[in-house]
Protein backbone atom coordinates (compact mmCIF):
# COMPACT_ATOMS: atom_id res chain seq x y z
CA UNK A 1 0.00 0.00 0.00
CA UNK A 2 1.29 3.46 -0.91
CA UNK A 3 1.29 5.79 2.10
CA UNK A 4 0.52 9.50 1.76
CA UNK A 5 1.10 11.81 4.70
CA UNK A 6 -0.14 15.38 4.91
CA UNK A 7 0.72 18.17 7.32
CA UNK A 8 -1.86 20.92 6.76
CA UNK A 9 -4.13 23.25 8.68
CA UNK A 10 -7.11 22.14 6.58
CA UNK A 11 -6.61 18.48 5.57
CA UNK A 12 -10.36 18.28 4.89
CA UNK A 13 -9.68 20.22 1.68
CA UNK A 14 -7.59 17.31 0.41
CA UNK A 15 -9.76 14.39 1.50
CA UNK A 16 -12.23 14.74 -1.42
CA UNK A 17 -9.40 14.07 -3.88
CA UNK A 18 -9.08 10.56 -2.45
CA UNK A 19 -12.83 9.98 -2.42
CA UNK A 20 -13.68 10.42 -6.11
CA UNK A 21 -13.03 8.74 -9.46
CA UNK A 22 -10.08 6.44 -10.05
CA UNK A 23 -8.25 7.81 -7.00
CA UNK A 24 -11.26 6.96 -4.83
CA UNK A 25 -11.32 3.43 -6.23
CA UNK A 26 -7.60 3.07 -5.56
CA UNK A 27 -8.22 3.98 -1.95
CA UNK A 28 -11.14 1.55 -1.68
CA UNK A 29 -8.96 -1.22 -3.13
CA UNK A 30 -6.25 -0.56 -0.55
CA UNK A 31 -3.72 0.79 -3.04
CA UNK A 32 -3.13 3.98 -1.05
CA UNK A 33 -3.86 5.51 2.33
CA UNK A 34 -3.85 9.10 3.60
CA UNK A 35 -2.59 10.03 7.05
CA UNK A 36 -2.92 13.67 8.07
CA UNK A 37 -1.79 15.86 10.95
CA UNK A 38 -2.85 19.44 11.60
CA UNK A 39 -0.35 21.79 13.27
CA UNK A 40 -3.32 23.23 15.18
CA UNK A 41 -3.53 20.01 17.17
CA UNK A 42 0.08 20.47 18.30
CA UNK A 43 -0.11 24.14 19.33
CA UNK A 44 0.68 24.56 23.03
CA UNK A 45 -0.67 28.02 23.88
CA UNK A 46 -4.26 28.61 25.01
CA UNK A 47 -5.19 30.16 21.65
CA UNK A 48 -3.78 27.16 19.72
CA UNK A 49 -1.93 29.60 17.50
CA UNK A 50 0.02 28.30 14.52
CA UNK A 51 1.22 31.61 13.07
CA UNK A 52 2.85 34.83 14.19
CA UNK A 53 4.11 38.14 12.82
CA UNK A 54 7.30 38.00 10.71
CA UNK A 55 10.55 39.24 12.20
CA UNK A 56 11.64 42.39 10.38
CA UNK A 57 8.07 43.54 9.83
CA UNK A 58 5.86 43.31 6.80
CA UNK A 59 2.31 42.22 6.01
CA UNK A 60 0.79 38.85 6.75
CA UNK A 61 1.67 36.07 9.15
CA UNK A 62 4.18 33.22 9.08
CA UNK A 63 3.56 29.61 10.15
CA UNK A 64 5.37 28.89 13.40
CA UNK A 65 8.12 26.30 13.70
CA UNK A 66 6.99 24.33 16.75
CA UNK A 67 3.48 23.16 15.81
CA UNK A 68 4.44 22.36 12.20
CA UNK A 69 7.49 20.32 13.18
CA UNK A 70 5.54 18.56 15.94
CA UNK A 71 2.86 17.57 13.41
CA UNK A 72 5.54 16.40 10.99
CA UNK A 73 7.28 14.35 13.66
CA UNK A 74 3.98 12.67 14.55
CA UNK A 75 3.81 11.35 10.99
CA UNK A 76 7.45 10.25 11.01
CA UNK A 77 6.50 7.76 13.73
CA UNK A 78 4.00 5.95 11.48
CA UNK A 79 5.32 6.43 7.93
CA UNK A 80 7.72 3.99 6.17
CA UNK A 81 11.44 4.57 6.66
CA UNK A 82 12.00 5.32 2.94
CA UNK A 83 9.40 8.11 2.89
CA UNK A 84 10.11 11.37 1.02
CA UNK A 85 9.29 14.59 2.94
CA UNK A 86 8.28 17.48 0.71
CA UNK A 87 7.56 21.10 1.58
CA UNK A 88 5.09 22.74 -0.79
CA UNK A 89 5.92 26.36 -1.51
CA UNK A 90 6.07 28.85 -4.37
CA UNK A 91 9.87 28.89 -4.02
CA UNK A 92 10.25 25.14 -4.64
CA UNK A 93 11.42 23.27 -7.72
CA UNK A 94 8.68 22.79 -10.35
CA UNK A 95 6.61 19.64 -9.90
CA UNK A 96 6.93 17.59 -13.09
CA UNK A 97 5.67 14.29 -14.47
CA UNK A 98 9.16 12.89 -14.01
CA UNK A 99 9.01 13.75 -10.32
CA UNK A 100 5.54 12.17 -10.06
CA UNK A 101 6.92 8.95 -11.56
CA UNK A 102 9.81 9.00 -9.10
CA UNK A 103 7.53 9.52 -6.11
CA UNK A 104 5.11 6.81 -7.28
CA UNK A 105 8.01 4.33 -7.34
CA UNK A 106 8.64 4.83 -3.64
CA UNK A 107 6.63 3.49 -0.71
CA UNK A 108 5.44 6.82 0.68
CA UNK A 109 5.56 10.61 0.69
CA UNK A 110 4.66 13.29 3.21
CA UNK A 111 3.54 16.70 1.96
CA UNK A 112 3.84 19.75 4.20
CA UNK A 113 1.44 22.49 3.14
CA UNK A 114 2.03 26.12 4.10
CA UNK A 115 -0.50 28.92 4.59
CA UNK A 116 -0.38 32.68 5.17
CA UNK A 117 3.00 34.09 4.05
CA UNK A 118 4.62 30.67 4.21
CA UNK A 119 6.80 28.69 6.63
CA UNK A 120 9.30 29.81 9.17
CA UNK A 121 12.41 29.10 7.08
CA UNK A 122 13.80 26.75 9.72
CA UNK A 123 10.99 24.25 9.05
CA UNK A 124 12.63 23.46 5.71
CA UNK A 125 15.49 21.70 7.49
CA UNK A 126 12.98 18.92 8.21
CA UNK A 127 12.05 18.14 4.59
CA UNK A 128 13.98 16.56 1.73
CA UNK A 129 12.98 19.09 -0.90
CA UNK A 130 10.72 22.04 -1.66
CA UNK A 131 8.28 21.73 -4.53
CA UNK A 132 5.93 24.10 -6.38
CA UNK A 133 2.97 23.17 -8.58
CA UNK A 134 3.31 26.32 -10.68
CA UNK A 135 4.31 29.94 -10.96
CA UNK A 136 1.34 31.32 -9.07
CA UNK A 137 0.28 31.74 -5.44
CA UNK A 138 -2.57 29.89 -3.69
CA UNK A 139 -4.23 30.76 -0.41
CA UNK A 140 -2.86 27.54 1.00
CA UNK A 141 -0.79 24.51 0.12
CA UNK A 142 -3.68 22.08 0.55
CA UNK A 143 -4.75 22.50 -3.08
CA UNK A 144 -1.16 22.00 -4.21
CA UNK A 145 -1.03 18.82 -2.10
CA UNK A 146 -4.21 17.59 -3.79
CA UNK A 147 -2.58 18.08 -7.21
CA UNK A 148 0.54 16.14 -6.20
CA UNK A 149 -1.46 13.31 -4.63
CA UNK A 150 -3.63 12.93 -7.73
CA UNK A 151 -0.65 12.94 -10.10
CA UNK A 152 1.26 10.36 -8.05
CA UNK A 153 -1.53 7.98 -7.04
CA UNK A 154 -2.86 7.65 -10.61
CA UNK A 155 0.53 6.16 -11.54
CA UNK A 156 0.35 3.37 -8.96
CA UNK A 157 -0.11 -0.09 -10.51
CA UNK A 158 -3.79 -1.00 -10.51
CA UNK A 159 -5.13 2.54 -10.21
CA UNK A 160 -6.00 3.04 -13.87
CA UNK A 161 -8.01 0.60 -15.95
CA UNK A 162 -5.05 -0.53 -18.07
CA UNK A 163 -1.41 -0.73 -17.05
CA UNK A 164 -0.39 1.05 -20.27
CA UNK A 165 -2.81 3.95 -19.73
CA UNK A 166 -0.23 6.43 -18.37
CA UNK A 167 2.38 5.66 -21.04
CA UNK A 168 0.87 8.03 -23.64
CA UNK A 169 0.12 10.83 -21.17
CA UNK A 170 1.54 14.26 -21.88
CA UNK A 171 5.12 14.59 -20.54
CA UNK A 172 5.61 10.85 -19.93
CA UNK A 173 7.87 10.68 -23.00
CA UNK A 174 8.94 14.30 -22.79
CA UNK A 175 6.27 15.32 -25.33
CA UNK A 176 2.76 16.69 -25.16
CA UNK A 177 -0.03 14.24 -25.88
CA UNK A 178 -1.42 13.63 -29.36
CA UNK A 179 -5.04 14.55 -30.31
CA UNK A 180 -7.74 12.10 -29.21
CA UNK A 181 -11.13 11.44 -30.85
CA UNK A 182 -14.20 9.33 -30.12
CA UNK A 183 -17.66 8.82 -31.63
CA UNK A 184 -19.42 10.24 -33.59
CA UNK A 185 -17.17 10.15 -36.64
CA UNK A 186 -18.44 13.56 -37.80
CA UNK A 187 -19.66 16.28 -35.44
CA UNK A 188 -20.55 19.86 -36.43
CA UNK A 189 -18.82 19.24 -39.76
CA UNK A 190 -15.54 18.18 -38.15
CA UNK A 191 -14.27 14.77 -39.28
CA UNK A 192 -12.11 12.33 -37.37
CA UNK A 193 -8.76 12.02 -39.23
CA UNK A 194 -8.95 9.22 -41.80
CA UNK A 195 -5.78 7.56 -40.53
CA UNK A 196 -7.52 6.69 -37.25
CA UNK A 197 -10.35 4.90 -39.08
CA UNK A 198 -8.35 2.72 -41.46
CA UNK A 199 -7.21 0.09 -38.95
CA UNK A 200 -3.52 0.36 -39.89
CA UNK A 201 -1.78 0.30 -36.51
CA UNK A 202 1.62 1.35 -37.83
CA UNK A 203 0.15 4.38 -39.63
CA UNK A 204 -1.73 5.30 -36.45
CA UNK A 205 1.46 5.03 -34.39
CA UNK A 206 3.40 7.28 -36.76
CA UNK A 207 0.54 9.79 -37.00
CA UNK A 208 0.24 10.02 -33.23
CA UNK A 209 3.98 10.45 -32.80
CA UNK A 210 4.04 13.17 -35.46
CA UNK A 211 1.15 15.00 -33.80
CA UNK A 212 2.79 14.77 -30.38
CA UNK A 213 6.06 16.13 -31.77
CA UNK A 214 4.25 18.89 -33.67
CA UNK A 215 2.14 19.99 -30.71
CA UNK A 216 5.20 20.11 -28.53
CA UNK A 217 7.07 22.19 -31.13
CA UNK A 218 4.13 24.60 -31.40
CA UNK A 219 3.17 24.92 -27.73
CA UNK A 220 6.16 23.90 -25.59
CA UNK A 221 9.27 24.11 -27.80
CA UNK A 222 11.58 24.15 -24.78
CA UNK A 223 10.69 20.49 -24.16
CA UNK A 224 12.30 19.55 -27.48
CA UNK A 225 15.53 21.34 -26.59
CA UNK A 226 16.29 18.72 -23.96
CA UNK A 227 15.21 15.75 -26.06
CA UNK A 228 17.49 13.79 -28.38
CA UNK A 229 15.25 13.04 -31.34
CA UNK A 230 15.50 9.71 -33.13
CA UNK A 231 15.82 9.62 -36.92
CA UNK A 232 12.12 8.81 -37.19
CA UNK A 233 11.14 11.65 -34.86
CA UNK A 234 13.29 14.10 -36.81
CA UNK A 235 11.61 13.01 -40.05
CA UNK A 236 8.09 13.23 -38.61
CA UNK A 237 8.69 16.64 -37.04
CA UNK A 238 10.03 17.91 -40.37
CA UNK A 239 6.86 16.64 -42.07
CA UNK A 240 4.67 18.34 -39.49
CA UNK A 241 6.47 21.66 -39.80
CA UNK A 242 6.27 21.52 -43.60
CA UNK A 243 2.53 20.82 -43.46
CA UNK A 244 2.03 23.60 -40.90
CA UNK A 245 3.68 26.27 -43.12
Amino acid sequence: MYEVGLVALFPQLVEPVLDCGVIGRAREQGLCRLRSASPRDFATDRHRSVDDRPYGGGPGMVMRYEPVVAALNSLRQVMPAQCRYIGLSAQGEPFTQARAVELAAGPAMVLVAARYEGFDERILAHVDLEMSVGDYVLTGGELAAAVVIDAVVRLLPGTLGHEDSPKDDSFMSGLLGYPQYTRPEVVDGAQVPEVLLAGDHERVRRWRLKQALGRTWQRRPELLENRKLTAEETELLKEFRTEAD
